[in-house]
């Protein structure tokens, strides 16, 4: 039976339509599509021991009215919030701990509410996301943690005029002094996190520093299958590189991942943003995850600080990221951090694919002129393969009153319709197949060029022109996705027309059945597909029209 190579082009575009689906299964953890038995169960990792992690209220000391000739009760500690301003963050740090229980992103808007700005670190009803360290001691004594009422030493807390601004917080718990120091720089998403431990007892101490990120495990609201992204925690280290962990197997205990290191970084992701504890290098740790209450999960570092003398102090230096997955941004600012920025299975061909589109950026300033320069580019790239395929479908509607006198002689008898079919191909050199080429080498772009879309935190909320205003979005107003219809729809009518009737009739509701597809993809993508089926059309008129003035056989 005679195989129609533009059913054969459908086919592929809705394969890659279900390849796409499919990464998006198994990015957020879900079982593949293809996988034929259910993985094996997961190894469960030691836990590294870490203290009792809930969200603290006030570590409150109540005391009793003071009875004359008594020494004053002791006064309840009242937390304070401490909010400090750059330009590009605005973090809230409870003294309760001296937690990062808020952080708000300046210079990008809430993807459901364009009123208002992005928060990474919160604290609400529908979930808790914070950033929290402490001590923890080796003889079991308590020492300052996320617990302890910490006092707020007083200076700036914007960067105004200044390039930095500093939060210094101290503490006193079981006879060690710990001093917590925040310094925020202007225009930069990274926080520089110091520890200071002084022992004020009179024996010497071993305690271990933890630095750790809390999130809950509710789905991330605003997300559809079409531009849905894994969330949750990851990790990286030089041995086993970049991993990541579901909250489903960290409320299983069956999250298996790298327990000891000394190096790397632990971190939350989500879509566009991550939020990442960058301990120092060298430094011998402990990697753990662990349920810290109901729907409420932690990821953090455990480093033990080694012996303090008494009347000694020891210092340890850290850093915490939380701002885009800016990928040229967090290459710079530890190995494997740009990894967070997840490309899915064709990883190899979008960071060449994310790199061309930055260098074309950096001359045109507009991402949406730069996705239609990089189309032109590509259908440049593959125009001897374009010109090959549109050769063979002139030839093809060249010879459709021939095929279709085969198909009228032998309707009765489909062998001989295949053989005389086969043989016209020969005399005519025609491959049926060859149009499939071109569609076949750029699916994988195509669905590289998806992930670069959904996962470009460059790209969210960059505008091309007038309707578009963000090309990681839909189009509000579908004039894209009915571009491409039209588009399609022309190009189905310069193809070869089956003779089947009824396949005929599918080939003209196709490309109606995928613009109501792309009205949920991203408008950069649908973009992409427009400009690219715009020039096929033009190549695909000219090479025709040549060959049936005869200038080209």
């Amino acid at each position: 039976m005679e195989l129609n190579k533009r059913t054969i082009l459908w086919i592929v575009f809705s394969v890659s339509l279900v390849v796409l689906w499919n990464d998006w299964m198994v990015a957020n953890g879900k079982q593949s599509m293809f996988s034929l038995t259910p993985p094996p169960p997961a190894v469960t990792a030691p836990v590294a021991k870490a203290p009792v992690s809930t969200v603290p209220a006030a570590a409150a000391v109540a005391g009793a009215a003071a009875l004359p000739g008594e020494a004053p009760a002791v006064q309840a500690f009242k937390p304070e919030i401490i909010t400090i301003t750059t330009d590009v963050i605005k973090a809230d740090i409870d003294t309760a701990g001296g937690v990062i229980k808020r952080l708000e992103l300046l210079q990008f808007r809430d993807k459901l509410d364009k009123t208002k700005n992005q928060v990474l670190f919160d604290v609400k009803p529908t979930g808790v996301y914070v950033a929290q360290t402490g001590l923890i001691s080796n003889t079991g004594a308590a020492l300052p943690n996320h617990n302890t009422g910490f006092v707020a030493k007083p200076g700036p807390r914007a960067t105004n005029g200044n390039s930095e601004v500093q939060l210094v917080l101290e503490a006193e718990q079981g006879g060690v002094k710990l001093t917590k120091t925040y310094t925020f720089k202007k225009g930069d998403y990274l926080i520089g996190v110091r520890h200071d431990v002084a022992n004020l007892g009179a024996a010497a101490i071993a305690p271990s520093l933890y630095m750790q990120l809390l999130h809950h495990g509710n789905e991330p609201e605003g997300e559809s299958w079409f531009n849905a992204s894994y969330t949750g925690p990851t990790l990286y280290t030089t041995t086993k590189h970049y991993e990541k962990l579901q909250f489903e197997d960290i409320e299983k205990g069956k999250a298996e991942h790298t327990t000891k290191s000394d190096n790397g970084w632990i971190a939350i992701s989500q879509h566009y943003f991550v939020s990442a504890f960058l301990p120092q290098d060298k430094a011998q740790r402990d990697i753990y995850t662990k349920k810290v209450d109901a729907n409420l999960y932690a990821v953090g570092n455990l480093i033990p600080l080694g012996p303090i003398a008494p009347g000694a102090t020891l210092s340890n230096e850290a850093r915490l990221y939380s701002g885009p997955q800016d990928e040229n941004k967090l290459e710079t600012i530890a190995p494997g951090l740009e990894l967070v920025k997840d490309y899915g299975m064709l990883t190899i061909i979008a960071k060449p694919i994310f790199w061309v589109m930055d260098q074309i950026n950096k001359v045109l300033g507009n991402w949406g002129w730069t996705i239609i320069a990089l189309t032109v580019l590509i259908k440049l790239l593959f125009f001897p393969l374009s010109a090959a395929s549109y050769k063979s479908m002139a030839k093809m509607k060249m010879v459709t009153p021939k095929m279709q006198a085969i198909r009228e002689k032998y309707k009765g008898d489909p062998a001989k319709m295949n053989q005389a079919t086969m043989e016209l191909y020969k005399t005519e050199k025609i491959n049926p197949l060859g149009g499939c080429l071109p569609i076949l080498v750029q699916m994988p772009v195509f669905i590289a060029l998806y992930w670069v879309l959904n996962s470009s935190a460059e790209m969210r909320g960059a505008p091309w022109v007038g309707w578009i205003q963000d090309l990681t979005a839909p189009d509000p107003y579908y004039i894209l996705p009915v571009l491409y219809a039209i588009s399609m729809f022309i190009t189905t009518k310069l193809n070869p027309q089956p003779a089947d009737p009824a396949q005929a009739k599918m080939m003209l509701w196709m490309p109606l059945i995928f613009s109501v597809m792309f009205f949920f993809f991203p408008a950069g993508l649908v973009l992409y597909w427009v400009v690219n089926n715009i020039l096929s059309i033009a190549q695909q008129w000219v090479i025709t029209k040549n060959f049936e003035s005869g200038k080209t056989k």
